[in-house]
C-alpha cells in the first residue's frame, strides 16, 4: 500500500488501443435529444474552451491530449493568453466573451476553466444550449448555484464532469475499496488537512490602470464590480470573497472528495467553523470546519473535520504520521486508522495490519479524468462519468457551507431539501448573490 501513480500520469490516462464504440450524431446532441443516429467510431467531439491558460490551459491540453476532440473555439479575457492558444489551434475561432463563443453552431461540448465566480453562469448557459460540460472545481461560487447547475444537468441530460482530477487516480480507488471492505471497522470521524493557503486581510481599494491585453469587465462578469487591481489576476482572485472561495474552495473538493466517495456522503445536517476574525472582503489565513452527517444505512453518523493554513488534527503526532505529510485524509475507524493522500495510503497501527490482505480491486482504473468525460460525451451517456454533477454538485454545496458557517460564526442546521438554514436565517445571504445585468444565472 505504498505510492501509486503520480498526478500527471493519472490525468493523462492511458490509451485504449483498439477500442471501438458507437457515437451519437451531433444533431441529436445539439437539440438536447436522445441519440437517434449512429455515426462513425472515428468521429471526434467538437469542444469549446472558456479559458486557455493556467488551470484552464491544463484542461485544454489534457482534453486535446485524449486524441478524441477537435478544438473548435477558444475564449479568454487576456489577449496574450488567447493569442498563444490560438497559435496552437489555428482552426479554432477566438473570442474574448464566452457568451459570444457559445453562439457558434458546431460546438458539442464546453470546458469551463474560468475563476470560481463565472463557473455557474458559463456552465448554465452551455447546459441550456444542450452542450456537454466539464467544469473546474469548485463547481460553483455559491450553494444556490451548485443546486441550480445540478438540476440543469439532470433536466437537459448532458454529460458532465467536475475537474477533481485526483478522483481518477488509482490510489483513491484502492483507498475507497479499503473503507468499503470495512478494513478499519465503522468510521465515525474523518480528518482532512491541507497545507495550501489563499488568504487576504481585505480586498484592494486602489484602482490601477487596466493592462491593454485584459478585457477586465468581461473578467468581472456576473460579480459585483470592483476597479482593477493587479492583486486579482492571474490567480490571486482566490483570496477574495467576491471572486473566489479561499483555501477551502480551492482544495476541499479534492481532499474531501475521498471521504465523500468512500462513505457515501451527500448533505450534512450541521456545519460549524472557526478561524481568525472575519473579513468581509478577504478570505481567512486558516480555518477549521466541522461537517456532521447522519447515518447512511448501516454506516454510523460521521463527523468530517477540515484544517487549512497550517492547522492539523490534534492527534497528528499521536497517530504516528510522517510530519512531512503536509496534506492528507485520516479515516478513524473502530478497529484502526486509514491515512491517504494523493499518492499513498497506509493502515495504522502498522503492527495490527502487517498481515492484512487488501480486497481485490473492484473499482475499475480510470482511462483519465478528461478522457472519461470525452468518451462519455461521444457515447452520449450521462451516467458514464464519475464526477458528474449529481455527485459533484452536493460535494460543492457541502464545501461552500463551510465558508458560510465561518462568515456567520454560527453552527448551522442545514435543510438541504429547501436550501434553508432554520436556526440562522441571516446566514442565507451567503447562499446566493445578485448578478450584474447581462450575466444572470
Amino acid at each position: 500500500m505504498g505510492r501509486a501513480i503520480n498526478r500527471r500520469d493519472f490525468v493523462k490516462g492511458s490509451a485504449m488501443a483498439g477500442l471501438g464504440f458507437w457515437v451519437a450524431g451531433r444533431g441529436a446532441w445539439a437539440r438536447g435529444e436522445a441519440p437517434d443516429v449512429v455515426s462513425s467510431a472515428n468521429e471526434k467531439l467538437n469542444v469549446a474552451f472558456c479559458g486557455t491558460a493556467n488551470r484552464a490551459g491544463n484542461d485544454l491540453s489534457d482534453t486535446f491530449g485524449t486524441g478524441l476532440v477537435n478544438v473548435v473555439a477558444l475564449s479568454d479575457i487576456d489577449d496574450n493568453y488567447l493569442g498563444k492558444a490560438g497559435e496552437q489551434f489555428p482552426k479554432a475561432k477566438r473570442f474574448n466573451d464566452w457568451r459570444k463563443m457559445l453562439e457558434q453552431k458546431d460546438i458539442d461540448a464546453v470546458v469551463v476553466g474560468t475563476p470560481d465566480h463565472t463557473h455557474a453562469v458559463a456552465t448554465a448557459a452551455a447546459l441550456r444550449l444542450g452542450k456537454h460540460v466539464y467544469c473546474e472545481k469548485p463547481l460553483t461560487h455559491t450553494i444556490h448555484e451548485a443546486r441550480t447547475i445540478t438540476e440543469l444537468a439532470a433536466k437537459y441530460k448532458r454529460v458532465t464532469q467536475m475537474g477533481t482530477q485526483i478522483h481518477a487516480g488509482n490510489n483513491y480507488r484502492r483507498t475507497v475499496e479499503l473503507v468499503k471492505a470495512n478494513a478499519i471497522g465503522p468510521i465515525r470521524e474523518v480528518h482532512v488537512w491541507c497545507s495550501t493557503q489563499w488568504s487576504a486581510a481585505h480586498a484592494p481599494t486602489v484602482a490601477q490602470p487596466v493592462p491593454p491585453n485584459l478585457h477586465y469587465d468581461l473578467w468581472v462578469g456576473p460579480a459585483p464590480f470592483h476597479p482593477y487591481n493587479s492583486a486579482y489576476l492571474p490567480a490571486s482572485w482566490r483570496r477574495y470573497w467576491a471572486y473566489g472561495d479561499g483555501t477551502l474552495g480551492d482544495m476541499a473538493c479534492h481532499y474531501t472528495d475521498l471521504p465523500f466517495w468512500a462513505l457515501d456522503l451527500r448533505h450534512p445536517v450541521r456545519i460549524s467553523a472557526e478561524g481568525p476574525p472575519v473579513s468581509q472582503t478577504g478570505c481567512p489565513q486558516w480555518m477549521i470546519v466541522n461537517w456532521e452527517y447522519a447515518a447512511r444505512g448501516e454506516q454510523p453518523p460521521v463527523k468530517l473535520t477540515w484544517y487549512d493554513g497550517g492547522k492539523r488534527p490534534p492527534k497528528f503526532a499521536q497517530w504516528g504520521l510522517n510530519p512531512n505529510w503536509a496534506s492528507g485524509v485520516m479515516f478513524v475507524g473502530d478497529h484502526g486508522l486509514l491515512f491517504a493522500d494523493y499518492d499513498r495510503h497506509h493502515l495504522f497501527p502498522e503492527k495490527d495490519f502487517k498481515d492484512y490482505q487488501p480486497p481485490r480491486p473492484n473499482i475499475p482504473n480510470s482511462v483519465g479524468h478528461h478522457k472519461e468525460w470525452v468518451m462519455a460525451c461521444l457515447k452520449n451517456d450521462p451516467s458514464a462519468t464519475t464526477c458528474r454533477f449529481d455527485y459533484s454538485g452536493p460535494l460543492t454545496e457541502a464545501v461552500l457551507l463551510g465558508n458560510v458557517a465561518f462568515r456567520t460564526g454560527k453552527t448551522l442546521a442545514w435543510d438541504a431539501r429547501n436550501l434553508k438554514i432554520p436556526n440562522a436565517p441571516e446566514a442565507e445571504q451567503y447562499l446566493h448573490y445578485e448578478y450584474r445585468k447581462g450575466w444572470e444565472l
